[in-house]
């Protein structure tokens, strides 16, 4: 017997600058309540994730970030696998979904040999998009939350890194930035949500 949980969130993200448009759709549907509640009688939790790609990396976590199990998705589509999360300690977890341009992060929390998932604080994080054109470079990304994000452009000198731009974004929910830069070798890291996320442009 599955108790099925449906995660569906479709996200278009396209970014451009001055003519460039970022924009997202997303929407989710479940087979079950808001709070979904896991008998330990049910042998294994049934998950179903649309709009996958192969290449993709789901994963559980515990509340301190630590990786329990992953796997990286085989076929793009529909993704379905039975998970038998009575066998976890008791605590709080996160099954997260690492796409393109998207974390989908799902709680849920087991007790006594119970498992909840409460669909209302699902969480998506958007990543940023990095676009190389000539000698521009253009980033965006979509904060929702109106978080803080941190842009560091760094030059590679034969393996000597040179800052030569460093942004701070606070209040927006959008980050648009455009750099012009030489012909050259560049890594470009990006903090925000809590992540870091790293770019090498050659």
């Amino acid at each position: 017997m599955k108790n099925a949980i449906t995660i569906s969130k479709k996200i278009i993200l396209s970014a451009v600058f001055c003519t460039t448009l970022l924009s997202n759709a997303s929407a989710s549907n479940a087979s079950a309540s808001n709070n979904m509640l896991v008998d330990k009688d049910l042998v294994k939790t049934a998950l179903t994730i649309n709009n996958v790609k192969a290449g993709n990396l789901l994963s559980i976590k515990d509340v301190n970030g630590i990786t329990l199990y992953k796997e990286f998705i085989e076929e793009s589509g529909v993704y379905r696998k039975g998970f038998d999360l009575t066998a976890l300690s008791n605590g709080n977890y996160i099954f997260e979904v690492d796409k393109d341009l998207e974390v989908e992060m799902i709680p849920f929390t087991v007790s006594n040999n119970k498992v909840v998932f409460n669909r209302d604080a699902e969480v998506t994080i958007y990543k940023p998009f990095v676009r190389q054109e000539n000698d521009a470079i253009y980033i965006s990304q979509f904060l929702p939350d109106f978080s803080k994000a941190k842009i560091e452009i760094y030059a590679n000198y034969n393996g000597e890194l040179e800052l030569l731009h460093a942004d701070k974004i606070e209040n927006s929910q959008l980050i648009q930035k455009a750099y012009r830069l030489e012909k050259g070798s560049y890594k470009i890291i990006i903090n925000s949500n809590n992540r870091e996320y790293t770019k090498f442009i050659n």
